[in-house]
């Protein structure tokens, strides 16, 4: 091997393929634990040792998480096999990505630059006024469900003058509800210098289909393009992702199509499938060595995806030991499935420890002392314990009562993934301060903070302003407006001057929230807690000037994922050892040695909805299971109930259809505990 290509001696035959490939279309399959973003990471620097600049390659993917951990893998390449360059190539989500090219081209869309994203909890509630705008009643017609109808509509590549012409022959209440509130919403947006998700990537495609000029600028800025997750790709992201290489067809696109679980969001099988067609001289290269899991927990994999009729033909194999077999555990109902789960978490945590065994009663059943707060540490799980190697699976989050009270009753420490940090309330306060100093015409985030902390400024006094009856006003709620109207102006003044972090501490301190909640409850103080961490997190983005830093802070607190910003901020989360509960679908991505998947019975996973389908969607409740297995390194456990309480209704189960896929050899049965089916009989 040459000195050149000297860094690809850790990459195994197939991955070095790919990384040597230069020009011309590439799909990579990856299957789970292949080492993807490895091989993506030493394509891009062969690309940089060959001689192409970095600032001409584009590498897209999902999450910022992804993205953050693909940055600092290039990064650390670059440094390690390309000494002496400084730049590195542009590296995003698709969401961040089409936030930059609409700052570039701001002013064709009528934008200034400081424009606000609204997240998925604004944009609903700038809907819901919408409704009541248009005299629609919020509680007949949800606002989150003509969302969800405008986003996946807009995930298609479809505008309100489309979708009017197209829905304007039928008689659907609802589309033509929907067709009223889109417009209004689109004009409310626009008056309030706003986007919502939807926008950041239909805005952006569009332009560069409607301006050839835009387009070839940056075909030219970016020659060499690498798609990750494409199996994930919806209509808009597709269309993107060819626009920007139809000239020089150097896309690289990695993909699993039996890792595809999120049709529901307007992700299309056929974007991967139909590569080939797309891109007729397309190289095709299958990673299929799995570095993640044992034998036996990747021969369950393949056993269950293969029944799959849309898909390439691939099977993962590994080097890794065959490992134990996987445990099934059939259980009385919820409350016995949640209480194997934890009695076998504290087993895996033992290791030789004396741990103690609150919450079980062989007289009285499980009560145990009382419940702590989530996540509180006990000693002797803290030393010997690898919790956070521990994953709790389950197809929908109604399931993680039951578990969560389990982990109570047992004292263990635990997270839910999938409540935002950024979703807190006092985190969306002090971000809303900074947008509406930067942007005064975003109304909603002045609505958000004019009375908070309170000011005595009431609803009355808030619709003059926005109708512009201030001078109606009495002189002394005037003044109190126009201190308000002061604090945005010394917090934008900051912002050009002062380091992120800084800008945080004065926007907490000058608006009186510091105050507000330090002579609270202690509910208020934890809130206080979660604005230092704020502060702290911000102090990654002091080393962006002249106001850039809270900018991308903004950015990024819009586009945060379910897996970019759960119970705390990610650098402190990976330090935390406690198990972590979550749907399978926030998952994806993520791998543990222990993984608990729970609720495998006919109707809730597979789920009954999907279950009915036909094609692509009957495929994806078996897609997701693969993907809920191949979380697991080393040890696999499988559970169900006979009988489970859906709201409210106490239903009869048969066992999933998965169950019956997986080898007979393959499965080892765990024992009932007797005296527990007893209690909860």
């Amino acid at each position: 091997m040459t000195t050149d290509t000297q860094h690809l001696k850790e990459l195994n035959k197939e991955q070095r393929e790919a990384a040597i490939h230069s020009n011309g279309p590439l799909l990579i399959v990856a299957g789970a634990g292949a080492g993807k973003t490895k091989t993506i990471t030493h394509r891009i620097v062969n690309l940089i040792k060959k001689g192409i600049s970095p600032e001409r390659i584009l590498a897209v993917t999902f999450t910022n998480k992804a993205a953050k951990e693909m940055r600092e893998r290039i990064i650390l390449e670059i440094e390690k096999n390309a000494k002496g360059q400084d730049k590195i190539p542009f590296v995003s989500t698709f969401h961040s990505l089409g936030v930059y090219i609409i700052k570039e081209n701001a002013r064709l869309f009528g934008l200034t630059k400081h424009f606000t994203i609204l997240d998925e909890g604004d944009a609903t509630s700038l809907i819901k006024e919408v409704l009541k705008e248009l005299g629609i009643d919020p509680k007949q017609y949800d606002p989150k469900k003509i969302k969800n109808v405008i986003s996946r509509e807009k995930g298609k590549f479809v505008h309100l003058p489309e979708y009017i012409e197209r829905e304007n022959n039928k008689m659907n209440p609802l589309l033509k509800i929907v067709a009223q509130v889109w417009d209004l919403y689109e004009k409310k947006k626009a008056k309030e210098n706003a986007l919502d998700f939807d926008d950041l990537l239909l805005k952006a495609t569009k332009l560069l289909k409607d301006n050839l000029e835009i387009r070839k600028k940056y075909q030219e800025k970016w020659e060499y393009i690498h798609i990750d997750e494409y199996q994930d790709t919806n209509e808009v992201q597709y269309l993107m992702s060819r626009m920007l290489a139809e000239n020089n067809k150097n896309i690289c696109v990695v993909g699993d199509a039996d890792q595809n679980i999120y049709s529901w969001r307007g992700a299309n099988l056929k974007n991967i499938l139909s590569f080939e067609k797309d891109y007729p001289d397309a190289k095709v290269i299958l990673l299929e060595e799995n570095y993640r899991s044992t034998k036996n927990i990747l021969t369950v994999a393949n056993e269950i995806i293969k029944k799959n009729k849309y898909r390439p033909e691939k099977n993962l194999f590994t080097k890794n030991k065959s490992g134990e077999k996987i445990s099934i555990y059939e259980a009385l109902n919820e409350n016995d499935e949640a209480d194997f789960v934890a009695t076998k978490i504290l087993e895996i945590a033992d290791s030789g420890a004396d741990l103690p065994r609150r919450g079980v009663s062989q007289a009285d059943g499980p009560r145990g002392s009382a419940p702590r707060a989530r996540g509180d540490s006990d000693p002797a799980l803290a030393i010997s314990a690898p919790l956070s190697q521990i994953a709790i699976l389950y197809r929908a989050n109604f399931q993680s009562r039951a578990l969560e009270e389990a982990m109570l009753r047992y004292n263990i420490p635990y997270q839910v993934l999938g409540v935002k940090f950024f979703e807190r309330k006092e985190i969306k306060d002090t971000l809303a301060y900074l947008r509406a100093a930067l942007n005064r015409n975003s109304l909603s985030d002045i609505k958000r903070i004019i009375n908070f902390p309170a000011r005595g400024i009431g609803k009355v006094t808030l619709v003059k302003i926005f109708a512009g009856e201030e001078e109606n006003l009495p002189i002394k709620m005037k003044i109190k407006i126009d201190n308000f109207y002061k604090i945005l102006e010394e917090i934008k003044e900051k912002i050009g001057k002062e380091k992120t972090s800084e800008v945080i501490k004065f926007v907490v301190k000058k608006t009186g929230i510091e105050t507000e909640l330090s002579s609270g409850a202690e509910e208020d103080m934890e809130r206080l807690e979660n604005i230092k961490e704020l502060a702290t997190l911000a102090l990654k983005y002091d080393n962006l000037e002249n106001g850039l830093g809270i900018e991308k802070l903004l950015e990024d607190a819009s586009l945060a994922s379910d897996q970019d910003s759960l119970l705390i901020t990610e650098e402190k989360k990976e330090k935390i050892n406690a198990v972590k509960l979550m749907t399978v679908h926030a998952s994806k991505g993520l791998e543990f040695k222990y993984v608990f998947i729970t609720g495998l019975e006919d109707g809730l996973f597979p789920h009954q909805r999907h279950n009915e389908g036909e094609g692509f969607d009957s495929e994806e409740e078996r897609r997701l299971f693969y993907v809920a297995i191949t979380r697991a390194k080393e040890k696999l456990f499988l559970s169900f109930a006979n009988f489970r309480t859906i709201f409210g209704s106490r239903t009869i189960n048969a066992p999933s259809e998965f169950i019956a896929d997986i080898p007979r050899t393959l499965l080892e049965k765990e024992e009932e505990n007797s005296r527990i089916k007893t209690i909860y009989i």
